[in-house]
């Protein structure tokens, strides 16, 4: 003899189990996408910095060993940094990167901090120091490289300063 209330289908803690699972799943995915986010604009940020950092070097090679003057550094982008078709230069999220700076060790009368807050307030500005080493995030002075010497900063998302030197 057969059963017949023997039917085939879910019960409902069989539902209620596989949404709760998909709804964890899609939870998962929606708190790790801004900050796998973040990490690729800041890996464009660090190619971007090294592309300026060629750039200075290049420069360099083409001017007797002299850097850029002061004031002079939009002028060198527009001829040392190409990116496409309309030669701009900018950030991942699309603001253009400004020129802090240069500023010379023994010449400037203040050297500056990288400012942790400048993503945050929409700057975003590349600091350069001349007769400079990186040490770590920060900048030194650089007393055996001398005048041929450069170092870059530029504040990350998430406060991490990118520090990058020419040595």
């Amino acid at each position: 003899m057969t059963n017949k209330n023997n039917k085939k289908g879910f019960t409902i803690i069989e539902v209620v189990l596989v949404l709760a699972i998909a709804g964890l799943i899609f939870l998962m995915v929606f708190i790790a996408l801004p900050a796998l986010q973040r990490s690729q604009r800041n890996t464009r940020r660090r190619q971007d910095m090294a592309r300026i950092l060629s750039a200075f070097n290049d420069y360099q090679a083409n001017n007797n060993g002299n850097f850029p003057k002061s004031g002079n550094l939009d002028d060198f982008a527009t001829k040392y940094i190409k990116t496409g078709s309309d030669d701009t230069f900018t950030d991942p999220d699309g603001s253009p990167y400004e020129w802090d700076g240069p500023y010379t060790y023994g010449e400037s009368e203040s050297i500056p901090t990288p400012g942790e807050d400048d993503l945050a307030e929409g700057k975003h500005k590349i600091a350069v120091f001349y007769k400079a080493k990186c040490n770590g995030e920060s900048v030194n002075e650089d007393e055996k490289g001398g005048a041929r010497s450069l170092a870059i900063t530029y504040t990350l998302e998430g406060g991490a300063v990118y520090c990058g030197d020419n040595q």
